[in-house]
């Protein structure tokens, strides 16, 4: 009677311990691909993703980027100084694109007609950027 006690036991302790190795996996295999998916910015700071960049026939250089934000309450992804940050989401809304101040200094804002953009311009020299969504 004791070896079969004795077996028993041996055979709960290594099915706990099978138990806990795969519990332990599951957490460690859920923690490693949250860590590779979840890629954290700063809150009230926006980074580049990816930039694109290429030209026409007309030789005007046309340029893209994906941003990847993490904005206060109240805040949306926007542009100030030529560069991606956060800015106040009534600006957006609105569509006063001028007053995130997205040009660098020296040069003049203007809301384009279709208010769905903005130019920057500085004597000659005229960027434009048009949102899309």
């Amino acid at each position: 009677m004791r070896e079969r006690d004795l077996q028993s036991m041996c055979r709960r302790v290594l099915l706990l311990t099978l138990c806990l190795l795969s519990v332990w996996g599951q957490i460690t295999l859920a923690l490693s691909y949250r860590s590779h998916i979840v890629q954290h910015v700063k809150a009230g700071t926006c980074e580049v993703i990816a930039a694109h960049r290429c030209c026409n026939k007309n030789k005007i250089e046309e340029r893209s980027q994906t941003v990847k934000c993490s904005c206060l309450p109240g805040q949306v992804a926007g542009t100030t100084r030529a560069a991606p940050s956060c800015v106040d989401a009534s600006i957006v809304a609105q569509k006063w694109w001028c007053q995130m101040h997205p040009c660098m200094d020296g040069e003049e804002c203007k809301v384009l007609p279709d208010l769905k953009g903005w130019s920057c311009s500085m004597g000659n020299k005229v960027k434009t950027t048009k949102v899309t969504q």
